[in-house]
This record gives C-alpha cells, structure tokens and sequence, in this order.
C-alpha cells in the first residue's frame, strides 16, 4: 500500500536548495537534469496539492518552481510558457498549465475521427486524452502523434484535462496584455485560427494560442 503523507508534514523544497533553483550540487541532477523531472518533486507536489484546495494560482506557482520565469518587463501581468512545437515558438497561458510532465506511452483510441487525438496516457494514475497541436495547427514535426516531443504539457481548462506534446519547453514569460500584436497573414492558416495574438518574446514576435477555442474545438470533436 502506497506510503500517505500527513497533510500537515513539512515540504523539503529542495529544489531551491540544492537542485536547479539552489545551488545545484544534488546528486539526482545528473539522472533526472532538472527538478522538473524528478520523483522527489512529484512526491512534494502532490502533497501540495493534498494539503491546499488546488487552484491555478497553486499550479502556475509550482510550474515557475520547476521551469523558470524570465525577468517581468513593465505592465506585465499576464504569463505564458513559451514551448516549441514542430519547429514553432508559441506560448500559452500559465494558468491552463498544471504540470510539465516526461514522455510516455500513447495508447490510440479505436474509431477516432480527428486525427490530432493521438489517443490517452497515464498522468498520475488517471487516463487523459492526449493530442497533437503539431497535427491540428499543421505544422512539421517528427512524427503527427507527436513522438519527436521532449515533454508533455498537461493543461486544464473548465474542468476538461487535455495533454499536449512539445519539443522543448523555454519557461514562463511574463507580458502585458494590451500589448498583444494582431496575428499576421503570414502564418500557417490553421496556426492563425487558434491564435489569440503576438507577444514579443527575446527579440521575436511568437503566437499565444487562444486555449478557450483548443478546448472548445477539441471538446465538439471528441463528444
């Protein structure tokens, strides 16, 4: 029987101690190359989560914890991981983003008709439907379901838990919402469809994507 960890039991936050955030002589780091990826960070995050009503205040907060938040320009109120996928710089909300979670195993769904549901996985015990943003914004990448991803970004929105796979995860960017750019003509048409506008991230316009629409559209498609 699994281990329980009393609510009120003292998080070892050493992360900021010894791993990425710290000092960074943890021997683990050699294994796992950041906290993000370790099973010591698991263990504390979900006691968290067991011991604090889960928000995405508490989510966002962990997540900058393991993958880093850049300087906050003036008037920036407004964050967003910055990720690539299929050779694209995009961004979506922090808020949406739960975990920033280790590939694994994809288990197709039989019948399925949108090919960008590559099919469910396993997060933390729970089956979640995994898709392909490279497959539905029709950008080039490996592999359609994704398999040239490094990381998995678990995203929540209204209730619904979808999984998405990236190649590389930057971190968290900080920016001011009335500066968002309008979308430009010359990108991908789909790429357009579900971007809600440009934030200038290092030097360089990139997409924020609208994750209302990717939740609406993908929830019609799967019911």
């Amino acid at each position: 029987m699994a281990e329980v960890m009393p609510t009120d039991a003292v998080i070892d936050d050493c992360w900021n101690r010894i791993g990425t955030k710290g000092d960074g002589t943890c021997s683990e780091l050699q294994q796992h190359l950041r906290c993000l990826n370790c099973p010591t960070f698991a263990r504390a995050a979900l006691q968290q989560l067991d011991r604090i009503p889960a928000s995405a205040e508490v989510a966002q907060q962990w997540m900058h914890s393991a993958v880093g938040t850049e300087p906050p320009q003036q008037g920036a109120d407004a964050s967003a991981l910055v990720v690539r996928i299929g050779g694209e710089w995009l961004a979506i909300a922090a808020t949406v983003v739960q975990e920033v979670a280790e590939t694994r195993p994809v288990h197709s769904l039989p019948h399925q008709r949108n090919p960008a549901i590559s099919g469910v996985l396993n997060i933390r015990g729970a089956l979640r439907i995994c898709v392909s943003l490279a497959q539905l914004l029709q950008l080039q990448t490996e592999s359609a379901a994704g398999q040239g991803a490094s990381h998995l970004l678990v995203t929540a929105y209204e209730g619904q838990t979808l999984v998405f796979p990236v190649e590389q995860v930057v971190g968290v960017h900080r920016y001011a919402p009335d500066a968002l750019a309008p979308v430009p003509t010359t990108l991908a048409h789909a790429t357009i469809q579900y971007t809600r506008g440009m934030v200038e991230w290092r030097g360089r316009q990139i997409g924020l994507l609208d994750h209302e629409l990717l939740f609406y559209v993908l929830n019609r498609s799967m019911t």
